[in-house]
């Protein structure tokens, strides 16, 4: 099987997903469309040479339905022999995106492939799908059903993180992703959103509150007490009937924020980019994807993750920054936890407390991220993961050549 090589990737700023935020009148297609503009001018790219387009959505409804990827690869004028895929693996719909371009890669079934992602939740409000598992009582009760701020307040529960614990990771959210703007770390990735002026709507992520401190989130009250309260405590603890009672500790100040924005990953073969003139930036190692607990529901990047470093024989020593999503502060505590990772190489640029999580692009963005740090610190080897709704957690691992 050939290698995958990552040979570029861009993201958009994230915008405020409401009303006032600054992207709310671009289209999730314009997003996506600007995505794919912009690899295909950064590298001069044939598009003929690129076989598909894989986009995460998770919420593929209305202007975000009907096979995003496609419309998009037609709307950015790329070659109409470029194929495109909408997928939905929830939160990590971005990330197991870049692995499905990735495996086509390796497969020789594509010389290119592009993975990626778009969510437009000022627009297309998150849960507008619906589903069955929350809905249907024939999978919501064996399952123990409960909204995810109820697991995440579980999980803080059950491994010993205080109120206090998870507003001190926010603060510093906060804080990392601040510092990350104003030292140019995300300069190479980020494209500006335009409108179709062509004038400049967002060039930042939008929701960064660098003066966040211990005080003020902690005048915030919890988010999922009430829901807890009406009878979700009751279900998960049936689960976990070891915990005497559920304290709900996260608010809107230490989960991930609800924004809109995009990203793409350019991934090839050395022979593809040979031919192109393109010089790759990293290698995919491999990557894994695996089913967990799905009441608990967000411990699955700690599964995930030893499933493929056992995999490719490493260790957590062989990790020089590590990259999980915080769609709640304790998740990232757990999984600090629980891998014996220390806080200086984890999310080490901040994350989605901060600057946001638009659903079906995350893991798209944060392996963005994590790639320009690699470059800027002169470093190796990373590992990218999300928790995922349902019980599941999706890895990856880069190398950079």
């Amino acid at each position: 099987m050939a290698d995958a090589y990552i040979y570029d990737a861009v993201r958009t700023p994230r915008g405020k997903g409401k009303k006032d935020g600054s992207l709310h009148e671009i289209t999730g297609l314009s997003l996506a469309t600007q995505v794919l503009e912009a690899l295909r001018d950064r590298n001069a790219l044939d598009t003929r040479k690129v076989d598909d387009v894989v986009l995460g959505c998770v919420t593929p409804v209305g202007e975000l339905g009907a096979d995003i990827a496609r419309t998009a690869v037609l709307a950015a004028g790329w070659s109409q022999e470029t194929a495109g895929v909408q997928i939905n693996r929830f939160c990590a719909s971005g990330l197991e995106a870049v692995n499905m371009a990735a495996a086509k890669v390796k497969a020789g079934e594509a010389d290119f492939a592009v993975g990626g992602g778009v969510e437009v939740m000022s627009r297309v409000p998150m849960g507008s799908d619906m589903g069955a598992w929350p809905t249907d009582p024939s999978s919501a009760f064996p399952t123990y059903f409960v909204p995810q701020g109820v697991s995440a307040d579980m999980i803080a529960t059950k491994y010993g993180f205080s109120r206090d614990d998870v507003d001190a990771y926010a603060v510093e959210s906060h804080k990392r992703s601040d510092r990350s703007w104003a030292e140019g770390r995300f300069s190479k990735s980020v494209v500006p959103v335009k409108d179709q002026l062509g004038l400049v709507r967002l060039d930042h992520d939008e929701t960064i509150r660098p003066n966040t401190d211990m005080q003020t989130l902690g005048g915030l009250n919890p988010s999922f007490a009430m829901m807890g309260e009406m009878a979700f405590d009751a279900v998960i603890n049936q689960r976990y009937p070891e915990v005497e009672r559920v304290k709900h500790v996260h608010t809107p100040g230490n989960s991930s924020g609800i924004v809109d924005g995009a990203a793409g990953v350019l991934i090839g073969s050395l022979e593809a980019g040979q031919a192109l003139g393109l010089k790759p930036r990293a290698r995919i190692k491999g990557a894994a994807s695996i089913g967990s607990e799905p009441s608990i529901m967000l411990t699955g990047p700690e599964y995930v993750s030893r499933k493929l470093l056992n995999r490719l024989g490493m260790t957590t020593a062989d990790i020089d920054l590590w990259e999980l999503n915080e769609a709640f502060a304790a998740v990232v505590l757990r999984y600090m936890q629980a891998m014996d990772i220390p806080h200086d190489k984890i999310n080490v640029c901040g994350g989605a407390i901060a600057m946001g999580h638009p659903l079906g692009a995350t893991g798209a963005m944060i392996t963005s991220v994590v790639l320009d740090e690699l470059e800027r610190s002169d470093k190796s080897t990373a590992l990218v993961t999300l928790c995922i709704g349902g019980g599941m957690g999706t890895a990856t691992v880069i190398e950079r050549v």
